[in-house]
């Protein structure tokens, strides 16, 4: 009942879905409904890292991630993004598991001889192009992407804000006018607030930009960054969070949405500045709304990670510190060598902001600062350094007769770079990779720990990276580093405050928070990698189980134990679908699961045996009673578990006294019944009985007598701990319960500093009993999006200990 009237009621909605609307007026494809398919939506919050998320989180930035992790059982998990920690990159490994696919965000590309910048159509087009030729499956096949650096396997018009799809897809932009005027009046509060928001972050930019002119920064530039600011902290963030909304209407596989907001104030300003902070909140709610579009929907069984690529370093720009650009720098100190070269800065020292107005399809930008080319250095190939952000390269320096270490000497004790390293034969990829710092000369990787300091979360991993990093085809001969464990300050070669791209502490140190049932293939490591991500997608997108409840799971005395009405898998949405019970199960990692209302091959749940299904989603043995007998079709009650287990007994209780408990409902004739199954932990044989009683108040007292009597816990064989768990259909207060609680102890009456909760409706009805010797730990009642989406009940879950008792040796 409950259920079709939330159906109903979600029909309605779907109705009056402004996110419909809009698929419809644009033509969009959509998908036909299939609401136990899986779907993912893949959330990245460009350039902050895992300590500056922390800072977050306690200061009230982001209340909705907060509510997650507490809330909605979340993980924040720590991730390394890799060297160079750039978006390219981390997006590369993510969509088609190629690791360092590009050096930097801009490089000379050794086909062409040609210094490019990754917001470029053609060179973001070459990398792909180069990555596809390895045969990988892309990610986002069948999907869409919004503020992504490849297509990444989506079709045409999929690919939103990207290099090679700028602006909307070719949906809006050959939309009619009649159909755009439709659409601005259906949103027209969307554009209220998206108007809102446009005039406060114009004040904000404004006192930001005085703010900026009073510490001696220029004034175009100042200037230049209110409309850029404002495009990419309002106008994407507005216009992706509506996009995806759209697209989880339209029901799409997989959706990847980059939320740029907080990156752009962190290179302004710097990743610890109230700015960047301030962004966050925003994130924070556009991540809010498509979360809850995604659970509302009914095309899709959805899922929403969310992640960062990269965190930043705070630095000080080289320039500002020594009055020079890198550039001049290296061209008066490398001038004593026999072909002084004369150096031209292959990338703006500007950064990244104002590239980023690019997305937006808008060709004004080519026009505010054109690039110089490199000169011909009187050879075929050009000299050239890139120098955007912490990482700068140098290419095709001849040193004649110059040792590389004499070069990489002089620059860092001349030009003051931190750290330069190079490949000791430069046309061997095998070769060693030495360098120098202002401590003299090193070697890779045996003096790696010192260069990267104790601080570092990832040292040995930042050190393999940079080593492979100088093989790379389009790295420079000399790699400059900003940052070393020498320095105090980070240094970065564009005019901006903070950074990204090479091997610092914080720059490659982001996060991945996820659903607490999602793991990493090797949880041991204790971080994920953009690969990790890409393979948990694939498994999740492939109907996987959620997990192994018994993997990397060390012994404890603590016992789980979950009793759950599954209302044969079938949802408050009216969808039939066991893997989102087995979500619950696995995200809540129980050691027992008692279930009731389980179908057997009925024909209203699709012919599927439940119980093993969920046993097999969940890696359990399952043992089943079935309360009903029609022909082929069984329905009633299981007990799964990892741990050694013996099946006792399983029966049927007594049905009501003749004459009594007929109500006006086919559910008061069901025959009831219980499972009874003995397992073994922790040295201890702990008897479990799971039972789902009847609906009339006699027909229940009967049945407890008879789960009391000698067929039960008190036959001889149901000795040591015992545990008596299921759908009671009784309220504390009850004779029933009342009669149980002189042999057996609530578990929610037990447990220390909890207030008893119900279960279903907010009525306890599903209870725990346990024997004396059984202590109480915790106890949860999760009332989560996915719990109270999954059935018409929530899952009781407890934490019991049972005294050690080894076994016989």
């Amino acid at each position: 009942m409950l259920s079709r009237i939330g159906l109903s009621v979600r029909r309605w909605r779907r109705r009056f879905s402004r996110s419909e609307w809009i698929a419809s007026l644009l033509g969009l494809s959509t998908s036909g409904r299939q609401p136990h398919a899986p779907g993912l939506i893949l959330i990245q919050i460009d350039g902050l890292a895992h300590p500056e998320l922390l800072k977050a989180l306690a200061r009230g930035r982001m209340p909705f991630l907060k509510r997650l992790i507490r809330k909605e059982h979340y993980r924040l998990e720590h991730m390394y993004p890799g060297v160079p920690s750039t978006t390219p990159a981390v997006q590369a490994e993510l969509f088609y598991g190629v690791r360092q696919a590009v050096p930097a965000f801009g490089f000379l590309v050794h086909e062409t001889q040609k210094l490019g910048r990754m917001y470029d159509p053609d060179v973001a087009a070459l990398v792909e192009k180069r990555i596809n030729t390895q045969q990988r499956d892309p990610l986002l096949r069948g999907g869409s992407c919004y503020l992504s650096l490849f297509r990444a396997g989506t079709k045409t018009g999929e690919a939103h804000f990207c290099p090679a799809d700028q602006g909307w897809g070719p949906a809006l932009r050959s939309a009619s006018p009649l159909t755009i005027c439709i659409l601005l009046i259906t949103n027209i509060w969307s554009l209220i607030r998206t108007g809102a928001l446009i005039v406060a972050e114009l004040i904000l930019s404004l006192v930001d930009c005085v703010r900026g002119l009073m510490q001696g920064q220029n004034f175009m530039k100042e200037l230049m960054f209110i409309p850029t600011r404002v495009g990419i902290t309002i106008l994407t963030r507005e216009f992706c969070t509506m996009g995806a909304k759209v697209d989880i209407t339209r029901g799409l596989p997989i959706i990847y949405v980059n939320l740029l907001g907080y990156d752009e104030q962190a290179h302004r300003r710097g990743p610890r500045s109230a700015f960047a902070h301030w962004v966050l909140k925003g994130i924070d709610d556009a991540v809010a709304r498509i979360w809850r579009a995604a659970h509302a929907s009914d095309r899709r069984h959805y899922d929403v990670w969310i992640f960062s690529d990269h965190g930043q370093e705070q630095t000080l720009p080289y320039e500002e510190l020594h009055g020079r650009s890198l550039g001049d720098a290296l061209s008066e100190i490398l001038s004593g060598l026999t072909k002084p070269p004369k150096i031209e800065p292959g990338q703006s020292r500007r950064g990244v902001q104002l590239e980023r107005a690019r997305l937006f399809g808008s060709e004004w930008m080519d026009k505010v600062e054109l690039e110089r080319t490199p000169e011909k250095n009187g050879s075929k190939t050009p000299l050239a350094l890139t120098a955007l952000g912490p990482l700068a390269m140098l290419y095709n320096l001849d040193i004649d007769d110059h040792s590389r270490e004499d070069v990489a000497r002089m620059i860092v004790e001349e030009a003051h770079v931190p750290l330069v390293l190079y490949r000791v034969d430069p046309n061997s990829d095998s070769s060693p990779v030495h360098g120098w710092w202002k401590h003299g000369p090193v070697r890779l990787p045996e003096d790696g720990r010192e260069l990267m300091g104790d601080e570092h979360p990832y040292p040995d991993q930042a050190i393999s990276d940079m080593i492979s990093l100088c093989s790379h085809p389009d790295a420079g001969d000399f790699m400059m580093y900003g940052w070393c464990s020498s320095e105090e300050q980070p240094l970065t070669f564009a005019m901006e405050n903070g950074s990204h791209g090479a091997a610092g502490p914080n720059e490659t140190h982001a996060f991945a928070l996820m659903p607490e049932d999602i793991q990493p293939p090797d949880p041991g490591l204790g971080y994920w990698r953009p690969q990790d991500l890409r393979s948990a997608a694939r498994a999740y997108l492939r109907g996987a189980r959620p997990m192994k409840l018994d993997e990397h799971r060390a012994p404890q005395k603590t016992l789980r134990i979950m009793t759950y009405n599954v209302h044969s898998c079938q949802g408050m949405d009216g969808t039939l679908s066991p893997q989102r019970i087995a979500r619950v199960i696995a995200r809540y990692r129980p050691d027992v699961v008692a279930l009731q209302e389980l179908d057997v091959k009925r024909k209203r749940s699709g012919g599927l045996d439940q119980a093993e299904r969920l046993a097999r989603l969940l890696a359990m043995d399952v043992h089943f009673q079935p309360a009903i007998n029609l022909k082929e079709e069984r329905y009633g009650d299981a007990i799964l578990t990892h741990l050694p287990v013996k099946l006792i007994k399983k029966g049927i209780l007594p049905g009501p006294p003749k004459g009594k408990g007929r109500l006006f409902n086919p559910a008061a004739d069901e025959p009831r019944g219980a499972v009874w199954v003995e397992i073994e932990h922790n040295g201890n044989r702990i008897q479990i009985i799971n039972t789902h009683l009847g609906l009339s108040r006699a027909e229940r007292l009967r049945q407890v007598d008879a789960l009391l009597g000698p067929e039960w816990l008190s036959n001889p064989r149901c000795k040591g701990e015992r545990i008596l768990l299921g759908d009671f259909n009784a309220l504390p207060a009850s004779a029933e319960c009342k009669r149980l609680g002189g042999y057996l102890r609530d578990a929610q009456e037990q447990a220390p500093r909890h207030i008893p909760k119900g279960t279903f409706l907010k009525v306890r009805i599903d209870h725990i009993f346990l024997s004396a010797g059984i202590g109480v730990k915790k106890v949860r009642i999760p009332r989560t999006a996915l719990t109270r989406q999954a059935s018409d009940h929530l899952p009781l879950i407890v934490d019991i200990e049972v005294p050690f008792r080894p076994g016989p040796s």
